[in-house]
């Protein structure tokens, strides 16, 4: 294709798939390990699954810099591959690489030091406190296997090589899930530990997952390569972009980790069953998410490399197609929720009051998952570009702000309980929708440098 060529819109579709569908895959995998980790939880009782929901905003609080430091890695060296610069996209991911390690020994004795004061603040009761208290002691204390896999696995990304990425990713929850069978019920001789099983069955999977990562860029033909070059800081130009992108995307994660973290704790208020049935549903939302994830993965990619080429018509283009293709499977996904929700939740429990819970919860989620899709992927558009400090404005203001200030006022002042918490959830979905929407049509994103 020849500078300044649009190709074929069919060429368009393809290329935006073929980077697209392993991100989905991925994406869809990782959700349902998610999935059936709580299912089988879940026949240890509602505490149980309670219990695990409760670690979920501080695990991410706790890894919310080193998935800033995933957007800026994807950004950038979607640029850098663009433009065909390998070595300088070589030297950015091992100095993430080397920052990772430090920073994950330091992250992980906090959190296992402080596990019991940190579930206490989110909400935990009597009958899920402890349990909640070790399994983010093992989840925390196993994260250098997560990190280091969470890095390399962004980079590959970036260059293009989504389905490394997938590959990993699926392995590594076949192998969470087996381990949970034998680990939560104690089957094969292994010991029935519970809610304890899970998490180093989850801890087993991440390092599966860091062994196929480093094998991954140690090959000599691969874009990412970390021997090609030497040395562990990457160049001033590189490190001013680390910089400027990072520190937005972390401002962006530690805004979205504080409003889902206050979004928690509202509904930990409302009681153990709740919670449980809210985990379930979140657990659900996941599901939904994993497509949208998938298509702004593409999106990232597809617009980085575009611009490293100097081609910002193809960002724009490559950015609508995955919008388009998003909203395809938006509607395929919101017709199977509203049909079988309440069958979709008496996979997790039985009990008749999580039942009535999981229809309503599925019946605004089959609305929601539309603009969770659509925004989502914008994101991807956004943070391809390197537009993160936009991003994180709009985090700030919806789901700092506006989710779980919604959530409060519907849930107790209004008296909707659980439904409360889901309507709040939806005018957070719609707020970022239509600020990233009149964003991306605006087009200066694609005037920005990395």
């Amino acid at each position: 294709m020849e500078l300044g060529e649009v190709p074929p819109e069919r060429q368009i579709v393809k290329d935006a798939l073929s980077v697209a569908w392993p991100s989905v895959l991925e994406s869809f995998f990782v959700n349902l390990a998610g999935v059936v980790d709580t299912i089988m939880v879940g026949s240890l009782g509602s505490y149980a699954i309670a219990a695990v929901g409760l670690t979920t905003q501080p695990k991410f609080l706790g890894l919310a810099v080193f998935i800033s430091l995933n957007v800026a890695v994807s950004a950038i060296v979607a640029r850098r591959k663009g433009a065909g610069d390998r070595e300088s996209a070589n030297r950015v991911v091992r100095m993430l690489l080397l920052f990772t390690l430090i920073l994950t020994a330091l992250i992980s004795v906090v959190f296992v030091i402080f596990a019991g004061p940190i579930v206490s603040l989110v909400g935990s009761q009597p009958d899920t406190h402890e349990y909640a208290v070790e399994y983010l002691r093992i989840i925390m204390g196993g994260s250098v296997f997560s990190t280091v896999s969470l890095v390399l696995n962004a980079a590959q990304r970036g260059a293009g090589n989504t389905r490394i990425a997938m590959v990993t990713n699926v392995i590594s929850n076949l192998v969470n899930v087996i381990f949970n069978y034998l680990l939560i019920g104690g089957n094969f001789g292994f010991p029935a530990l519970g809610v304890w099983g899970a998490a180093i069955a989850t801890v087993i999977g991440t390092v599966c997952a860091c062994t196929l990562s480093i094998v991954s860029v140690l090959h000599k033909d691969g874009f990412i390569y970390l021997r090609a070059v030497k040395g562990w800081i990457a160049d001033k130009l590189s490190i001013k972009s680390i910089l400027n992108v990072g520190s937005s995307a972390f401002v962006e994660q530690i805004c979205l980790r504080i409003g889902f973290l206050l979004f928690s704790m509202t509904v930990a208020r409302l009681g153990t069953t709740q919670l449980a049935a809210h985990q379930i549903g979140m657990n659900m939302m996941s599901m939904s998410f994993s497509f949208g994830d998938g298509f702004s993965v593409a999106a990232v990619t597809l617009i980085g490399q575009s611009l490293g080429r100097k081609r910002p018509d193809m960002a724009k283009i490559y950015g609508n197609v995955c919008q388009k293709t998003g909203l395809i499977c938006a509607f395929v996904i919101s017709s199977f929720y509203f049909l079988f929700g309440k069958d979709i939740f008496a996979l997790f429990s039985q009990e008749q009051i999580i039942l009535d819970y999981g229809e309503m919860i599925m019946r605004i989620l089959s609305v929601i998952l539309f603009v969770q899709i659509e925004q989502v992927v914008l994101f991807g558009c956004l943070r391809g570009a390197g537009d993160t400090k936009f991003t994180a404005f709009v985090s700030l203001i919806s789901v700092t702000c506006i989710r779980p200030g919604m959530s409060w006022l519907l849930c107790y002042p209004v008296g909707l309980g659980l439904m409360g918490a889901w309507l709040g959830t939806a005018c957070d979905q719609v707020v970022r929708f239509v600020m990233t929407f009149v964003r991306f049509r605006k087009g200066n994103w694609t005037k920005l440098k990395l």
